[in-house]
């Protein structure tokens, strides 16, 4: 069978002020001495466990991509990260073709340390860009410099990255439809191979929903959010990106196969805490924190928190709704008469392609793309 990897490297710096991601910052881990000090250490941890996934798979799959996410995983030394895919090599095929994303901070590498990750294996990378307007990262926390993206970009190329990704965050309070085009027009001026957009969605818990409550930060304008999201998709298409996600547009053949995968409803395997893997309809996640990870680990134990098997009716709700998200949409002729019949307004109202229905498929317009979260909630009920 074919397996996707996600490595969850939980260190960051700083933590962002909209971020709920399982992520830690030195502080927070009490750690005095730097992260550096503890990232071989994890990588071990992280190699326990893919030893323990292949016991656990018995027959050898192969590895269609692997994805090293975070956290930053820039912050890992390129030895560290070739280590683990060599791991991943041993116990497991690696296709000849195979996919291997890190996410990066733009801050945190230089034109040597890129080149080293692109030594060690890696031949994707994706940036964390979020915006091109300083006041827009400040209300994010985010602390990169954003004049820092054409030179890391470029120096990517340079050292022979084909398939140069960044991430774009949109909604942002404050920010304006002019700050968004420069963000849309400073991404499509890189030598980029992939897009993806993503709306600002405000996390209990974070420190920007903190400040939204106090009223120290503007509300999300939905309306306004919708309308960022056609200014982008148009910008990207005119310059050959084409939308193969809600929120992920591509070139030709350079989309993001490791997120396919989870699209698709494929094997994936995630390693490290918090990670979550779906392995043939069940589901499991590790532990949290990454000191209890590391008990488990040493102790020889499974670092799974919980698992769930999934009933059929969880398998069809997740294949609509993930479907629903890529151009291909949803097959009619797996849908029941209700489900046809609820959709069939949104045919006529322009939310699904006329064309695309009449083949046999519920396929979203750009306007249904504003709604997707509706429409499947029409179809699920």
């Amino acid at each position: 069978m074919n397996l996707a990897f996600y490595v969850h490297i939980p260190y960051c710096i700083k933590r962002c002020g909209y971020c709920d991601f399982n992520t830690y910052t030195p502080s927070e881990l009490q750690i005095t001495t730097g992260l550096k000090s503890i990232t071989n250490s994890y990588t071990n941890l992280l190699i326990a466990e893919i030893k323990s996934a292949r016991k656990q798979l018995g027959d050898q799959s192969t590895v269609p991509s692997i994805f090293f996410g975070g956290g930053t995983p820039s912050l890992m030394e390129a030895s560290d990260i070739e280590s683990i895919i060599t791991a991943i090599g041993s116990e497991f095929d690696l296709a000849s073709d195979v996919e291997i994303t890190l996410e990066s901070n733009p801050d945190t590498v230089d034109r040597e340390k890129l080149e080293n990750f692109y030594n060690a294996g890696v031949n994707r990378i994706s940036f964390g860009m979020q915006s091109a307007v300083p006041h827009v990262l400040a209300t994010l926390d985010r602390t990169h410099n954003p004049d820092n993206l054409y030179q890391v970009t470029q120096w990517a190329s340079d050292v022979g990255f084909k398939e140069i990704s960044v991430d774009l965050i949109y909604g942002t309070p404050g920010e304006s439809k002019a700050d968004w085009q420069k963000t849309i027009d400073t991404a499509l001026s890189l030598p980029i191979t992939h897009i993806s957009a993503y709306a600002l969605i405000i996390e209990e818990g974070t420190k920007l929903a903190a400040q939204i409550k106090r009223g120290e930060v503007g509300p999300v304008d939905d309306d306004l959010t919708a309308e960022k999201y056609i200014m982008a998709d148009n910008a990207f298409t005119k310059f050959g990106f084409d939308w193969y996600e809600l929120s992920n547009w591509s070139k030709p053949n350079s989309e993001s196969k490791h997120n396919l995968a989870y699209w698709l409803g494929h094997n994936w395997w995630g390693a490290g805490p918090g990670a979550h893997s779906h392995i043939n309809g069940k589901r499991f996640w590790n532990v949290k924190h990454p000191n209890l990870y590391k008990q488990k680990i040493d102790a020889g134990e499974a670092p799974v928190a919980d698992s769930e098997d999934l009933q059929e009716s969880q398998i069809e709700s997740e294949r609509l709704m993930l479907s629903i998200r890529l151009p291909s949409g949803v097959e009619k002729s797996t849908l029941n008469e209700k489900q046809i019949l609820d959709l069939s307004g949104y045919v006529k109202s322009g939310h699904l392609d006329e064309g695309n229905w009449d083949n046999g498929r519920a396929a979203l317009t750009l306007e249904g793309r504003l709604i997707a979260d509706r429409i499947v909630r029409e179809i699920l009920l």
